[in-house]
C-alpha cells in the first residue's frame, strides 16, 4: 500500500512562523489545479502502487471549492488502483469551513479533517498571524463535530507568554469536543520568518524551551488520561484514529508528492518538486514533472529509520536494522545508543529487540536521533 500527498501552496496570509512553500496571491490557482492533474497522470507510469491514503496538505486546501478538490480526487481515481476505503484526509483552517463547506466536502469523499486551530486564545492567533479567531474556532467545531466522526487538530505550544493555565485550557477545549486525533508541535523559530525577524528585533522574546518541555509533559498527562495514544512524538489518538498516511511515512512506506514543493518517496530514492508555482505551471504544460531525485545510500535510509522509529511507538527494531542495514549498523546502533540507555533517556527491551524513547527522553527525541546517525 502507498500514498498520495497533494500540495495546495496557497494561504490568505503568511503565519509568522511558517516556512512552508505557499503564496498568498490565488491568480494562478485554476491553473495550478490543472497542473496537479497533469502531475497526477504523468507520475502513474513510475508509480505502479495501490493508493490506501489521500492527503490535502499545503499551504491551505481548505481555499479551493469543494469541485476542484472533487476533480483531484477523481483524477486519481482515473490513474492509480484505489482501495475500497481509502482514508482522505483534507487540511483546513477554521475560517473556511462553514456549514455548507463542511456538508460538501464530506459529499465528494473526505472523511478525515485536519483542522489548523493552534490556539483558542486570539493572543496567541495574533502573534502566529493566523487568519482566524478563537470564535471561528469554536463555530467551527461546532459544525464539524456534526458531520465528521475522523477529525484531528493541530495545536501549538512553547508560545511566548502562553502561561500553565491557559494551555491546560486549550487541551480542555479539545477534549470537550470530544476530538479523536490531536497533532501537537513547539514553535520553532525557522530563519527565515516573520517571527524569527520580530525576536532578532527585539519585539517579542525567543522562545522558552523549559516553558516547551513543560507544556509537552502537560500535553501527554492530559491526553494519556482521557485514553489518547501517544503513538508519535507529536502525534495522539483515540484507538482506531491514528493517521493511516502520517504513519504509513514513519514506517517508511511509499509515497508520491504531487504539486510544488512536494516530496516523494519510492524505498530507494527521494524526490522534490520545484518550490516555484510559476515554474512548477510552466513545466507541466510542457508535460515536464519539475523534480529532483536523490538515490539514498544504505546510511541516509539508516537514519531516516533511526529519526522516524524513535519518535514513534513502535521504536527501532534491532533485527530490522541487522536485516536491512548489515550487522556493522546493527551494532553501531547498539554503541551509540548505550548512555542514553544508560540514563535513561531510551530503554531496549531484549526480547523484542526494540530500541524506544523513555518518557524522559520523548521530548529530547530528535537532537537522540541525530547522535545514533550513521556518518560516512
Amino acid at each position: 500500500m502507498a500514498g498520495i500527498y497533494i500540495h495546495i501552496p496557497f494561504c490568505k496570509q503568511a503565519c509568522s512562523y511558517c516556512d512552508f512553500h505557499f503564496s498568498t496571491s490565488l491568480k494562478k490557482k485554476d491553473t495550478l489545479v490543472d497542473a496537479l492533474a497533469k502531475e497526477i497522470k504523468l507520475r502513474k507510469e513510475a508509480f505502479d502502487h495501490t493508493i490506501d491514503t489521500i492527503y490535502f496538505g499545503g499551504g491551505t486546501p481548505s481555499l479551493l471549492p469543494a469541485h476542484q478538490i472533487e476533480f483531484l480526487i477523481h483524477e486519481i481515481y482515473k490513474h492509480y488502483t484505489v482501495t475500497p476505503l481509502p482514508e482522505i484526509t483534507l487540511e483546513a483552517n477554521p475560517d473556511d469551513l462553514d456549514e455548507q463547506k463542511i456538508t460538501s466536502l464530506k459529499s465528494i469523499g473526505i472523511n478525515r479533517l485536519s483542522i489548523g486551530i493552534q490556539s483558542f486564545y486570539n493572543q496567541d492567533l495574533k502573534l502566529m498571524n493566523r487568519a482566524h479567531s478563537a470564535e471561528e474556532s469554536i463555530h467551527c467545531l461546532e459544525i464539524a463535530t456534526k458531520h465528521f466522526k475522523n477529525i484531528s487538530i493541530d495545536l501549538i505550544y512553547g508560545v511566548q507568554h502562553m502561561t500553565m493555565d491557559r494551555w491546560r485550557e486549550n487541551i480542555q477545549t479539545v477534549l470537550d469536543f470530544n476530538i479523536p486525533h490531536i497533532s501537537s508541535y513547539a514553535l520553532t523559530i525557522e530563519p527565515k520568518t516573520a517571527l524569527a525577524s520580530r525576536i532578532r528585533s527585539g519585539q517579542i522574546p525567543n522562545v522558552d524551551d523549559a516553558l516547551a518541555a513543560s507544556h509537552f509533559e502537560i500535553l501527554i498527562e492530559q491526553l494519556t488520561s482521557r485514553g489518547y495514544i501517544h503513538y508519535e512524538l507529536s502525534n495522539f489518538g483515540k484507538p482506531g484514529y491514528f493517521s493511516k498516511n502520517n504513519t504509513a511515512y514513519w514506517l517508511g512506506k511509499k509515497y508520491l508528492g504531487i504539486g510544488p514543493s512536494a516530496h516523494s518517496y519510492d524505498g530507494k530514492n527521494r524526490s522534490w518538486n520545484i518550490n516555484n508555482n510559476t515554474l512548477y505551471i510552466k513545466s507541466l504544460e510542457n508535460d515536464t514533472i519539475p523534480a529532483e531525485v536523490e538515490t539514498l545510500t544504505m546510511a541516509d535510509r539508516y537514519n531516516e529509520a533511526i529519526m522516524t522509529g524513535l519518535r514513534t511507538m513502535w521504536g527501532v527494531s534491532l533485527t530490522m536494522i541487522e536485516n536491512e542495514f548489515t550487522d556493522q549498523y546493527q551494532q553501531y546502533l547498539l554503541t551509540q545508543s548505550k548512555k542514553y540507555i544508560d540514563n535513561g533517556l531510551l530503554t531496549i527491551d531484549l526480547d523484542s529487540k526494540i530500541i524506544k524513547a523513555t518518557p524522559k527522553g520523548k521530548f529530547l527525541t530528535d537532537g537522540i536521533a541525530s547522535d545514533l546517525f550513521f556518518v560516512d
